[in-house]
């Protein structure tokens, strides 16, 4: 019998939610997203334990960093997340299980205001200092 490859030995395994924040916040930073903030969703939501919420500059960097981000989940992880919404990139959703990543353009994300949604009277944290 074969060995399986190390992305088959990496899904088989639980995805250590805080590596997993951690590294989505991190990408986002390399890919200079605009006002990443992420909100604790634990205790609070079931559908993950983090939602973080970001922009970009166009419809075209949003593009980017949510498969950036897609392919850097999938190399550290060798997990596949759903992403949603990239034809016009005005918001795409990155669904990693554990955490949900919203990307927007400025004037969409102003639109929908989804921190406002979901912080819950707490306050969100801002990921860059």
């Amino acid at each position: 019998m074969a060995n399986p490859s190390p992305a088959t030995e990496k899904s088989n395994q639980p995805i250590d939610v805080e590596a997993l924040h951690a590294l989505v916040m991190q990408s986002l930073d390399d890919d200079q997203a605009v006002e990443l903030v992420s909100i604790p969703l634990t205790g609070k939501s079931s559908i993950a334990d983090h939602m973080i919420i970001a922009s970009g500059k166009s419809s075209r960097q949003v593009a980017s960093m949510a498969n950036k981000l897609a392919d850097r989940i999938k190399e550290q992880f060798g997990k596949i997340v759903r992403v949603e919404g990239l034809p016009t990139a005005d918001w795409v959703l990155v669904d990693a299980d554990d955490v949900i990543v919203h990307l927007f353009r400025p004037e969409v994300r102003t639109f929908y205001n989804l921190e406002r949604m979901w912080a819950f009277g707490d306050e969100a944290k801002s990921g860059t200092a």
